[in-house]
């Protein structure tokens, strides 16, 4: 895949269950083995799957580096941790200490940052800039989370802005506070002071008069981040298995990246049956059905049996040249509706990636397989 090589950034989407975590794994240490490059591989999925691929027993917000026995690169690899994430955002857009300090010590702040979906979304998005912003690496991978949720992360900056534009905001601060605060005396507000504590209007007003005053730092943070996922250097590769969901759900994934305006997204098909061993059956199912009859009689099998059990082996063989005439339709469509602009296969492998000797093994068969 060309983005190994050229972008500095590789955005990885893809629904649940298709080994989009895995295949960034094995994109970001074929990265460093075959092309001697420096990288870190980022999982927005909170799943201890890349961990344990790895071999790591913990990932957190810090970068780990994987040891590589061979290549010229080096391989690092980390998970985000939302609320310590946000505590580095905070660091880095308060106005000044003061600021900084009532926003890390307001309820309400270590509530949304713990809680709030969304909060996660935009802080992996802050991740991504603040890794690909610093130099330290050749490539960042990011493991989104998985299907359409992968766009509520890219959308996140958008979101930002927004929120800094919404009336929301302006009736929460400024003026508009005082009406706000008019309305404690009503019987909802009764309740939530009773239920959520008696300082619960103060809370959020504090903290949304705050967060006003650091306005410039998160939309100036939103524009760079935008800035960077449509700027050259970065990619978008979309996984997905050959199956009718997985790949329904890929197919919508590349129409709105592209209408998004960002880089034409390539395609990974994983676990794909690979052509060679399908033509293969599809040619020998009779004979192969043949000579497992004879081998069977030949070892005291009854002719009966030995029938039934080669009718049940040629039977297996043509249900394998089905699916593979399936997935083989599968990637032609990819290819022949422009959608993608590289489709590659990582072929069906008979064991698990649970080390990083087969996370390299799975890499290179990636990068040899082509449709």
């Amino acid at each position: 895949m060309k983005a190994l090589s050229e972008s500095s950034l590789l955005v990885v989407c893809g629904s649940g269950g298709t080994g989009k975590t895995t295949v960034s794994a094995a994109l970001g240490a074929l990265a460093a083995r075959r092309h001697g490059r420096t990288v870190l591989v980022l999982t927005v999925d909170p799943a201890r799957r890349l961990a344990d691929a790895l071999g790591l027993r913990e990932i957190g917000n810090a970068i780990v580096e994987v040891p590589m026995e061979d290549g010229a690169g080096r391989l690092f690899v980390g998970m985000i941790d939302t609320k310590a994430s946000w505590d580095d955002l905070i660091e880095r857009v308060a106005p000044n200490p003061t600021v900084k300090s009532l926003v890390l010590g307001n309820r309400l702040y270590r509530n949304l940052t713990s809680r709030f979906v969304h909060s996660h979304d935009y802080i992996a998005m802050e991740r991504l800039y603040e890794a690909h912003s610093s130099g330290r690496w050749d490539l960042v991978v990011v493991d989104t989370p998985p299907s359409r949720n992968a766009l509520d992360v890219l959308d996140a900056p958008d979101r930002m802005k927004e929120f800094f534009a919404s009336r929301l905001l302006k009736l929460l601060t400024g003026t508009g506070q005082s009406r706000l605060w008019s309305l404690g005396s009503r019987p909802f507000f009764a309740v939530a002071n009773r239920v959520l504590g008696a300082r619960f209007l103060g809370d959020v007003t504090v903290f949304f008069s705050l967060l006003r005053q650091m306005e410039h730092g998160f939309v100036e943070r939103a524009n760079k981040v935008q800035a960077v996922l449509r700027g050259a250097g970065t990619s978008y590769t979309v996984v997905t298995t050959a199956e009718q969901a997985p790949s329904t759900e890929a197919a919508f994934l590349l129409r709105a990246l592209r209408a998004r305006g960002y880089q034409p997204p390539s395609v990974v098909v994983n676990r794909a049956i690979p052509r060679s061993l399908a033509a293969a059956a599809g040619r020998t199912v009779d004979g192969t059905a043949a000579a497992a009859e004879a081998d069977l009689l030949a070892h005291g099998s009854t002719a009966e049996q030995a029938s039934r059990l080669a009718a049940r082996v040629a039977a297996s063989a043509r249900e394998m040249v089905e699916v593979a005439r399936r997935e083989a339709a599968v990637l032609d469509g990819f290819v022949a509706d422009g959608a993608a602009s590289e489709v590659a296969v990582a072929p069906l492998r008979a064991a698990d990636v649970t080390d990083l000797a087969s996370l390299v093994a799975l890499g290179e068969s990636l990068a040899d397989a082509r449709a």
